[in-house]
This record gives C-alpha cells, sequence and structure tokens, in this order.
C-alpha cells in the first residue's frame, strides 16, 4: 500500500542522485571500490545465512552479483544460480523443492519441526516461480519504482522458497537484478546492498517475520516421519498475492544507506589510501605490497606500528622514520579507520 514513508523515497530519486555523486569519482576509484564492495555483498549475503565461505566462493558468488540484470530471468536462470551458489551439492536436493519446506527449529527431544516460515507447498512451487516470472516480466515493462519492483519480486522469491537450499542469496541477487535491468544501477557497478541488509539485520529479520508469523495461522500442517513438514490445506495464493509495504520501506532504506553512507564510505577510503600510498612511495619508494602491509598493520593497532613489525618486516625504516609514517596516517585517515 502507498505510504508517506515511499513516497518520500521515490521523491528523493536516489537513482539520479547515484549517477550524480558517482560522476564525479575518479575512474580507477570507481572500479577499485566496485570490486571491493561487490566482494564485500557477496560475503554479506552469506554472513546473513550464518555462513563464512572460503574467499574463492564469495569471490565467484561476487562475480554473479555484478553480472545481475545481465541474463532474463527464467526457471532455468534460477536453477543455475542456485547451482553457482551451492558449491558442495552432495548433502543437497538441487532444483526446485519435491517435498515441504520450512524455516525454523526442531524439537530437541522429539526432533519435530517447530516452524517461523511455512515454504509454499513443494506442488504449487514451479507454478508460482512461473507467475513470479511472468509479474517480472510486467514490471520490467513499465515504469513502477525500480525499488518497489525489487522488492515485490525478491521478497516473492524469498516467501515462496522453491529450493531446498540456496534461497536466500538468490533472493538478494534478484535485487541487484531488478535494480540492473531497470536502469537504477548499472551492471557491474557497486551497488552492495546485502552489505546494508547486513548492518540492519534485525529489522531484515522483522520485515520477514512480518509476513511470515501471521501466515502460520492460516496454514494447517502436519509433522512427516523425517521431522519436515506436509502442508494439508490450499495455500498458493497466500505466495501469489501479498502485500509488500513493508518490504519495500525496507529494501528502500537499505538503498538510501547504500548511496548515502556505504559508498561514499568506501570511496572516501580508497582516496585517503592513495593519497598515504603516495606518501610512502614517495618518502620511502615503498612497493605496493609492503604499503598493503603496513596500512594493514597500522588499522590493526590504532594507527601505530607494533615492535613486533618494526623489528621484521619494517626493519629497514629508522625509529623517526616509523613516527613520520604513524603521523602520516594519522593525519590522512583521521578517524575513518579506527
Amino acid at each position: 500500500s502507498r505510504t508517506q514513508k515511499l513516497d518520500d523515497y521515490i521523491a528523493a530519486d536516489f537513482s539520479k542522485q547515484k549517477s550524480t555523486y558517482l560522476e564525479g569519482v575518479h575512474k580507477d576509484i570507481l572500479q577499485r571500490a566496485s570490486a571491493f564492495l561487490i566482494l564485500k555483498d557477496s560475503k554479506a549475503s552469506f554472513t546473513i545465512e550464518g555462513e563464512s565461505p572460503k574467499s574463492k566462493r564469495a569471490v565467484r558468488w561476487g562475480l554473479t552479483i555484478g553480472q545481475a540484470g545481465k541474463n532474463p530471468l527464467t526457471k532455468e536462470e534460477l536453477l543455475r544460480l542456485q547451482q553457482l551458489v551451492i558449491e558442495n551439492s552432495r548433502f543437497v536436493k538441487m532444483g526446485f523443492r519435491k517435498q515441504g519446506g520450512f524455516i525454523g527449529e526442531h524439537d530437541r527431544t522429539t526432533g519435530e519441526p517447530i516452524p517461523n516460515h511455512i515454504s509454499a507447498r513443494w506442488q504449487d512451487a514451479e507454478q508460482l516461480i512461473d507467475g513470479l516470472i511472468e509479474g517480472c516480466e510486467l514490471l520490467l515493462a513499465t515504469d513502477i519504482d525500480p525499488v518497489l519492483s525489487a522488492a515485490k519480486v525478491a521478497f516473492g522469491f524469498v516467501f515462496i522458497h522453491p529450493f531446498a537450499d540456496g534461497n536466500g542469496r538468490i533472493h538478494r541477487y534478484l535485487i541487484h537484478h531488478i535494480l540492473a535491468r531497470k536502469g537504477f544501477s548499472q551492471q557491474g557497478i557497486i551497488f552492495p546492498v546485502s552489505a546494508s541488509i547486513l548492518d540492519h539485520i534485525n529489522d531484515y529479520r522483522k520485515v520477514l517475520e512480518s509476513y511470515s508469523q501471521p501466515l502460520l495461522d492460516f496454514i494447517e500442517w502436519k509433522a512427516t516421519k523425517d521431522n519436515n513438514i506436509e502442508v494439508l490445506n490450499e495455500t498458493m495464493d497466500y505466495y501469489r498475492y501479498f502485500d509488500a509495504t513493508r518490504q519495500a520501506e525496507f529494501l528502500y532504506g537499505c538503498v538510501s544507506d547504500t548511496i548515502n553512507n556505504i559508498i561514499p564510505e568506501e570511496v572516501k577510503y580508497l582516496e585517503q589510501y592513495d593519497e598515504f600510498k603516495r606518501f610512502l612511495d614517495d618518502e620511502f619508494e615503498m612497493p605496493d605490497n609492503m604499503v598493503a602491509l603496513m596500512v594493514r598493520f597500522l588499522e590493526q593497532n590504532n594507527g601505530k606500528l607494533s615492535k613486533r613489525r618494526r623489528e621484521n618486516e619494517f626493519a629497514a625504516l629508522t625509529d623517526d622514520e616509523v613516527v613520520d609514517i604513524g603521523s602520516k596516517f594519522q593525519e590522512v585517515f583521521e578517524d575513518s579507520v579506527m
């Protein structure tokens, strides 16, 4: 439904704000910030799911995020995305579910399911996804607001929960997909909305629960022998038609945070890093790998080089040079990395 908050967000024209801001950023800085923030977004999407992926896995998913919007949304594309998300499928039944699904816990004594969210009946999942894809194409063909469109499609997908695993990350990928296809964000250019979602994880859970919790009262189910859930009544319309107001407000808040905070902070950091690097290069002709080490060590130790580092990696520096470097670091970075 239409709310004052959504009207204010739409009137702010964040897409134009972002484009205007990025036009003033040096191309090299923008490319590096894009690479870092896409990786940050990838890691955040795994962290939201309670996973800590290996760097290679996060990089691979980051590359996928960077290509969001390139391919049209189809069932085959969703299956491809699941294959990219699930690195080891030995213990996961891939593809569209052929059994019930829920999110929640199991009773420690009996093992019976305690659902917080009950997924769409597996018999309805593919038909619902067909409808979601058709709805997505209709949204893309109109001038309906990009963020509202992304909220409807992405949250619609995660509420259906068509797969046994990988739904959450694909749900957040779909946000990137819609924003890119709508021209809100450029393909391959930084828009780390998952990083903002992670920063507001409690609000994210509340937004998901605002749909899932009331729905539990309308679903009849029983536990299966393997402690899964079998839905006993017709529930398709609950997933086909839902009020996405709270989800849209939340997503717009994350978009605003991304544009006003996350992207500018990363760009600022890279500009500061380059200034500090120029100082080290001019004064000490320090190679890039040593500059990166220096910055990391100074960040870890509140702007001071520890005795251990001074005696090992940076033994060639005099005490006065170490003091000068620390002072310059404090001057350039101020409090941004402390």
